[in-house]
């Protein structure tokens, strides 16, 4: 081959790899959320197979979650804005293409669950779906004035998400053969929602269950048993709270990812994974998580109420 030959080579190869990198442009990240945690929460980690159709590429404390068909894609959750990068490329290194997604699903609107949703929605074109009261959470870019965690000052704002279609309790959400189900959850957040759905290996179909957050925390003086009356009062939400950690319970449940995967130690049960063996698979996994909720509301309420709960042996306070 002659000297001309191998330059006009190479410059049609420069040429074409161009061409590829026009066609797909690095993310946008919007302006990152900086607080005590999110170092830790945001460090990359390989993405991996959850049980069939179901993929795991979050990151190392917020969960997020692909699950993949021939006609589209549904990504549940986007973390921080500044793990949207993150996000696309474990994506991308699993062999799918963040253009396919064509759906993306909210737990809660939290910044640190929802910041990426706005750089996730604009890279893959995906119609982004929540709750209610979620929807507004997006749109804003910040919490509302119901949310347990709302803090007047000062206010943490993230892009906002410009449309977002919602649903409702036993709402689906289909795209080709996939069917993810919606169910509310409100209490760590008025629009919390957990999301289930069947993923396969061959002939055996297991119960996945995004568990969106039951942790009873708060911010300033919220109390979940209501204060106040009439204008600037807050109403006693404990019941719905309850509720909500009874259904998560109740749910069909083979497979749990939480919101923050180190809840159930998601990524050390992956990477304990051999063969056939799968840590991920748990059926008590659902009532597991929800008991520990349920130990942390009842002992936030007494707290609130007044109250003293009984001990156990080891010296730990229970609710009956």
């Amino acid at each position: 081959m002659t000297l001309l030959a191998k330059l006009m080579l190479a410059t049609v190869a420069t040429m074409a790899a161009g061409a590829v990198q026009a066609k797909t442009p690095a993310p946008v990240q919007d302006k990152p959320v900086n607080c005590d945690s999110c170092k830790e929460w945001n460090a990359p980690v390989k993405p991996f197979n959850v049980f069939g159709n179901t993929w795991y590429v979050g990151t190392a404390g917020l969960s997020a979650v692909l699950v993949t068909s021939p006609q589209g894609h549904i990504l549940l959750d986007g973390a921080l804005p500044q793990s949207a990068p993150l996000i696309i490329a474990n994506i991308q290194a699993l062999g799918f293409r963040i253009e396919d997604v064509k759906v993306i699903l909210n737990s809660h609107a939290h910044w640190d669950h929802a910041g990426g949703i706005a750089a996730l929605q604009r890279a893959s074109g995906a119609t982004v779906m929540a709750s209610a009261s979620g929807a507004l959470g997006l749109q804003s870019g910040t919490n509302g004035k119901d949310d347990p965690q709302y803090q007047a000052n000062p206010v943490v704002h993230v892009a906002k998400v410009r449309k977002v279609s919602l649903v409702g309790e036993g709402d689906t959400v289909k795209v080709g053969p996939l069917t993810l189900t919606a169910h509310m959850t409100p209490g760590h957040t008025p629009g919390g929602t957990t999301w289930t759905w069947t993923s396969c290996e061959g002939d055996r179909c297991l119960d996945v269950v995004y568990a969106d957050s039951l942790n009873p925390y708060a911010s300033g003086d919220f109390r979940y048993t209501g204060k106040g009356a009439g204008k600037g009062g807050t109403p006693d939400i404990s019941a719905s709270f309850e509720a909500s950690i009874a259904k998560v319970a109740a749910l069909p449940c083979d497979i749990i990812i939480p919101v923050h995967p180190g809840t159930t130690d998601v990524l050390g049960k992956a990477a304990r994974r051999s063969g056939t063996d799968n840590p991920l698979i748990d059926a008590s996994a659902c009532r597991a998580y929800a008991a520990e909720a349920g130990g942390l509301l009842a002992k936030r309420l007494a707290k609130e109420r007044g109250e003293v709960l009984p001990l156990d042996a080891k010296g730990a306070a229970h609710a009956h």
